[in-house]
């Protein structure tokens, strides 16, 4: 229910679906009575409009997210035990039949947990992502195509543990950590996404599930620039993407899902 529920709330509160609705509503507001509410919310929209879509804004909101955790120095310590990659590089809505997967931008988890797989050739690799429609559409599980990109690239089929049930990063922490009984004297390493390793990691510390950040996939440089070369669509693409990060950590963290609303090292 959390799922779904969350999925329908974002599609309406999405800062491109407001931006849209105020300056829709002012539209139709205006030949009425409420002129000047009118007035207010198509102004309100169109700096929104403006901020949001031409601005670096969407990059500096990055930042927090993707500095917030760095990866460990696997040089000395314990051997690593496993790999823990977090599902959300495959758009299973479209891949056809005939492609061995259909890659997001977020495929850069996959290559990292091979190269990481080829550096610890005892580690287990686990996958965890299952269908993430909520219409019922019959998808496959993630974690099915993840297992044949993960063979294709080389790794031995014996090394792979999936997961196909979660929809979710608290799925992903409670059911992962259900499959493979982890003991506190392993070591797991934890791939996904820079943005999104604070939720993730708060998700697994829930479940109790002692895990090291990886992090991967970063989308800005970590420097502040004052300019940006993104069109409008771009930039409230981008400013819709992570604010969406920022709203699951808040909501998280209300449904007690996380114990930090951001978590940390």
């Amino acid at each position: 229910m959390f799922y779904v529920l969350a999925k329908v709330l974002w599609f309406f509160l999405q800062p491109s679906s407001l931006i849209t609705m105020a300056l829709a509503f002012g539209t139709l507001l205006y030949p009425t009575r409420w002129r000047r509410l009118s007035r207010s919310l198509m102004i309100g929209g169109l700096v929104a409009l403006i901020l949001g879509g031409l601005s670096p804004v969407g990059e500096w909101l990055f930042f927090p997210l993707e500095n917030r955790f760095s990866r460990p120095d696997l040089a000395g310590g314990a051997p690593i035990t496993g790999i823990i990659i977090l599902g959300g590089v495959e758009d299973t809505r479209t891949m056809p039949p005939r492609e061995l997967a259909s890659l997001n931008d977020s495929a850069e988890r996959l290559i990292e947990a091979v190269v990481l797989a080829r550096r610890f050739p005892e580690a287990r690799v686990v996958f965890t992502g299952g269908a993430g429609g909520i219409l019922g559409t019959g998808e496959l599980p993630e974690a099915d195509t993840a297992a044949r990109v993960l063979e294709a690239l080389g790794v031995a089929k014996e090394r792979i543990t999936l997961e196909d049930r979660a929809r979710d990063t608290y799925e992903n922490a409670v059911f992962t950590k259900r499959l493979i009984d982890p003991s506190p004297s392993q070591r797991w390493l934890l791939i996904t996404s820079a943005w999104h390793m604070p939720r993730a990691i708060g998700c697994f510390r829930k479940a109790g599930f002692a895990v090291e950040p990886w992090p991967v996939d970063y989308r800005t440089t970590g420097r502040v620039e004052l300019m940006t070369e993104a069109g409008i669509a771009e930039g409230l693409q981008q400013i819709d993407f992570v604010m969406r990060q920022y709203v699951g950590l808040l909501m998280y963290y209300i449904a007690g899902r996380t114990d930090a609303l951001l978590p940390g090292p």
